[in-house]
């Protein structure tokens, strides 16, 4: 397999899914993870405010498990203020990384379409066993 070309990187796990985002990288030459050597702007425990506009510059659209990245209002504000596209990890339990793989392999042909559909951010969609849908975005002052 070549290795990572940084030009054509599209799509960023943070550091809340590194279960995944190490094999994803293995799988396709089009991610990176947190920590990678390849991304060393964002090293193993970038705060948020640090990582997201490093992600959002380089256009890549990240994938989280991160509980919190949609309700915690400075999480939100970065969120907006960067034009980030992000595709959330939801559902009521905690997937295994197995499990979580399995669901991003059954719903990747849609986020592809999505990321067509939709285009530049910022926006935030839930991928579940049911679907991906995109949830609202409310910066509140």
């Amino acid at each position: 397999m070549p290795p990572i070309d940084l030009n054509n990187l599209r799509f960023f796990v943070d550091e809340t899914s590194l279960g995944i985002g190490k094999p994803l990288v293995l799988l396709r030459r089009d991610v990176i993870h947190a920590g990678h050597p390849l991304l060393p702007e964002v090293p193993f425990g970038t705060l948020d405010p640090v990582w997201m506009p490093v992600v959002a510059a380089k256009d890549l659209v990240v994938i989280t498990r991160d509980k919190r990245i949609r309700t915690k209002h400075a999480k939100v504000m970065l969120l907006a203020e960067h034009g980030l596209r992000i595709f959330w990890l939801a559902g009521k339990k905690d997937l295994s990384n197995w499990e979580t793989m399995r669901l991003l392999v059954r719903r990747w042909d849609e986020m592809e379409r999505k990321i067509k559909e939709r285009g530049d951010g910022p926006w935030f969609m839930a991928i579940s066993d049911a679907g991906i849908r995109e949830m609202s975005i409310t910066v509140r002052d």
